[in-house]
């Protein structure tokens, strides 16, 4: 009894001392997933099980975005996360967005997982009219988008309509022009094609880096006021902040890149952006919300402090990542390689197949001809054979003729007829003899002939007849395919390493590996704008030839901002838009500080960006 109590209570305990969770639901690009967390877990807590879960090393680009009234707001790392003001009905909804955007794509992304990630978000906000993108590279941009799902292009599987289900294109594109879907899908196509032989990660990464040129692409936009009360947008983004006049999202009026600002703080609802020049005047401006107000101040400390870190030297972690990513593409690349000659030596040997089942059936049919002519032959030679027996027997039966005529000619002659009448008429019948013998004569004489042609031909059949048999020995006997080599076996997929050089595949870069690294880099540098002149053709030629089709009256806002900066020669692209960030010395790379011995207003938050001797002071 007192053994069942004491389980019992031990059990009641056991179950008091379980934590209490709740149910999260985090929606990715592509996925949902369902977590039940303790009611003590922070926001790091969280974001880190999902990073491991998706297996999300880059980390420092992505958040757990949520909104409030309207209001996008990011889970804060070290708040609890029933603390933020979500809702308390269970699952509570996250959704794992990229925060942050790379300056470089192909330099700064590093594993595929976060390529991919970037792909599916930035071809989102594209389709949905987020990002403005020029019809020319929407199209260009939508080739690569299917590269990545199809792979590469064949006709006898891709075939005319495989895209009619695909959203590929703004509808602003669509409406722009008057093409049909089919037209749209015969000009994808045609890129489409001309991408063979990249893998899923190359065409989303070509994608990633023409979408960076675009004018919009990373920039955060929110609505604020300056001094004298007029209505601007203030741009975040990884280059620095920018002011926009509210209908021209695309051209900013002024730029503060991140190395020449001295200080950003804002005491409720107004900012103040110092520039490091002390020439350039104080900028100050008003949100309407103080939300937003965080929201802003979060995105300037994450991206200000992204530029400074890309502008120093690689982390430990950061280096370890590049060198799996190399290592992890080189495999990539061998495997690649390796199924490439596979399926060559597989497409040869179905060719070498189908020429030798050519070869045996055009045999076959040679066969079967020599087949009929030895017959036509046989038949031939029978046919001559009996006319040549029957003309045989014709000149016989002439011979004999003659034979009887000259017979009864000298019966003729030797009958004497006494009269003068007999006479005559003997000489008469003695001439028509004669005539008659002489016309025999040369009947039997052309049939001897015709009988000689005869035999000859018979004989020429009899030689056709024998060597219609013989070539018809010499196919039977022919060997039908001829001996190949055997294909060598596939490597197994557990091998223990790939034997290149030696007995081992070594990953040591020395002086000469970075040397010959070096110069694979300014090779591909060559053919990267040997690539990007033939696209920039490519992409004027598809422009001049849809503006024909174009509909000025559907023209947006953008469209127009676009088509001016193009003919004044800005070239659409964004580092032509905003001027290009010049690399800091280390006299511009900015820090905060806090003085051990200010003291700081309570509900104020101060941010100090610029160089180590600038004080955080109140606002």
């Amino acid at each position: 009894m007192a053994g069942a109590i004491a389980s019992r209570m031990s059990f009641s305990s056991l179950k008091r001392k379980q934590p209490k969770t709740f149910t999260v639901r985090i929606v990715t690009m592509d996925a949902e997933m369902e977590f039940n967390c303790e009611m003590k877990w922070k926001g790091k807590d969280l974001f880190d099980l999902v990073c491991r879960t998706l297996g999300l090393r880059e980390t420092w680009f992505f958040g757990l975005q949520y909104t409030i009234k309207d209001t996008v707001a990011w889970l804060k790392m070290d708040k609890k996360v029933l603390d933020h003001d979500v809702s308390k009905e269970e699952p509570v909804t996250f959704h794992f967005l990229a925060k942050f955007y790379p300056e470089n794509a192909e330099e700064e992304l590093v594993q595929e997982i976060t390529q991919h990630l970037f792909f599916l978000q930035v071809k989102k906000q594209i389709l949905d009219e987020k990002i403005y993108c020029p019809p020319e590279a929407s199209v260009l941009l939508a080739s690569y988008a299917v590269q990545a799902k199809y792979g590469d292009y064949d006709p006898s599987v891709h075939k005319r309509g495989f895209l009619a289900q695909e959203e590929l294109l703004p509808k602003r594109v669509i409406n722009l022009y008057q093409m049909t879907p089919e037209m749209w899908e015969e000009r994808i196509t045609a890129w489409y094609a001309e991408h063979r032989g990249r893998a899923r990660d190359e065409a989303e990464m070509e994608y990633l880096k023409i979408a960076q040129d675009l004018e919009m692409y990373g920039v955060n936009y929110f609505t604020i006021r300056n001094k004298k009360g007029t209505e601007l947008l203030l741009g975040v983004d990884a280059l620095g902040l920018h002011i926009y006049d509210p209908e021209n999202r695309l051209t900013p009026k002024i730029s503060f890149p991140w190395n020449e600002i001295r200080n950003i703080s804002y005491s409720d609802k107004e900012f103040t952006i110092k520039p490091l020049d002390k020439k350039i005047d104080v900028f100050k401006f008003n949100s309407s919300k103080l939300r937003v107000n965080k929201l802003i101040l979060q995105l300037c400390i994450g991206n200000h402090d992204l530029f400074m870190r890309r502008r120093k030297a690689d982390s430990l972690e950061v280096q370890q990542m590049k060198a799996q990513a190399r290592e992890e593409k080189a495999r990539k690349q061998m495997e690649r390689q390796r199924l490439a000659r596979e399926k060559q030596m597989r497409e040869e040997a179905e060719r070498t197949r189908d020429e030798l089942e050519r070869r045996l059936l055009q045999m076959k049919e040679e066969a079967t001809m020599a087949n009929e002519a030895l017959m036509r032959s046989e038949e031939t030679a029978d046919l001559l054979a009996e006319k040549a027996q029957i003309t045989e027997e014709e000149a016989k039966l002439l011979a004999q003729k003659a034979a009887e005529a000259e017979q009864e000619m000298q019966r003729v002659k030797a009958t004497a007829i006494r009269t003068e009448e007999e006479k005559r008429l003997m000489e008469q019948k003695v001439l028509e003899a004669e005539v008659l013998a002489l016309k025999m004569a040369e009947e039997s004489e052309r049939r001897a002939k015709e009988a000689d042609q005869l035999k000859q031909d018979l004989q020429e059949a009899r030689e056709a007849e024998r060597r219609a048999k013989q070539k018809l020995l010499e196919i039977t006997t022919k060997p039908t395919y001829p001996p190949m080599n055997p294909l060598p076996a596939p490597l197994p997929p557990d091998m223990a390493s790939f034997n290149l050089i030696g007995d081992s595949l070594s990953f040591d870069f020395k002086d000469t590996d970075m040397k010959r690294l070096s110069m694979e880099i300014e090779k591909e540098k060559v053919e990267y704008m040997e690539k990007s002149k033939h696209l920039q053709e490519q992409l004027n030629e598809l422009k001049t030839e849809i503006e024909a089709l174009r509909l000025k009256e559907r023209e947006t806002a953008l469209d127009v901002l676009h088509s001016e900066n193009a003919d004044r020669g800005g070239g659409g692209s964004k580092q032509n838009t905003i001027r290009k960030v010049p690399a800091s010395s280390p006299r511009q790379k900015t820090y905060l500080h806090l003085s051990p011995h200010s003291r700081l207003c309570p509900g104020t938050l101060y941010v100090v960006m610029g160089p180590p001797s600038v004080v955080l002071t109140p606002a």
